[in-house]
């Protein structure tokens, strides 16, 4: 099963500020967009589905984002997300935007989702199926926090060059 997801998407020209480059409210909306098609094509996973008819889903608690370079109106670019960690209760996904040849990291995000019964309005246990599917596509990262990732990341691009 992979463990790192990814796709492409285009920067829209109304998701953009007037520089032309993406706004940066809207990195959250092409992020989460991208999770959630990637869970339906690569795991099956429907969260929509699961809202449905077991009246459970996630609530984002947290975001760390890192704008590292703009992504213009009508770029093509590729989005790489993996589980990063998970308990209980929660998860914490990373988020990558690249251009489209994934030559130049654009942001870096982490989102922590929060496991929750939509009726009950409650937080709630991730079932054992899930737990199950988090175990098999989970790929930590060394780092311990956002902003060691992101110093990481920076050095890992000066090596390359």
């Amino acid at each position: 099963m992979k463990k790192i997801l990814a796709n492409t998407r285009k920067v829209r020209f109304q998701d953009c500020d007037p520089f032309n480059h993406l706004n940066n409210a809207k990195y959250l909306d092409y992020f989460i967009n991208a999770r959630e098609d990637q869970l339906l094509e690569d795991y099956g996973l429907d969260v929509f589905g699961l809202m449905d008819t077991q009246k459970l889903g996630w609530v984002i608690s947290s975001h760390q984002i890192g704008y590292l370079r703009p992504a213009a109106a009508m770029e093509s670019i590729r989005i790489e997300t993996q589980l990063i960690s998970f308990d209980s209760r929660a998860l914490v996904v990373e988020m990558r935007m690249y251009d489209e040849q994934q030559t130049r990291l654009k942001a870096l995000c982490w989102t922590r989702f929060n496991h929750f019964d939509i009726a009950r309005q409650k937080p709630v246990e991730h079932s054992e199926e899930l737990i199950q599917l988090f175990s098999q596509v989970l790929l930590p990262v060394e780092q311990q926090n956002f902003e060691e990732r992101r110093a990481h990341i920076n050095q890992q691009k000066k090596e390359a060059k």
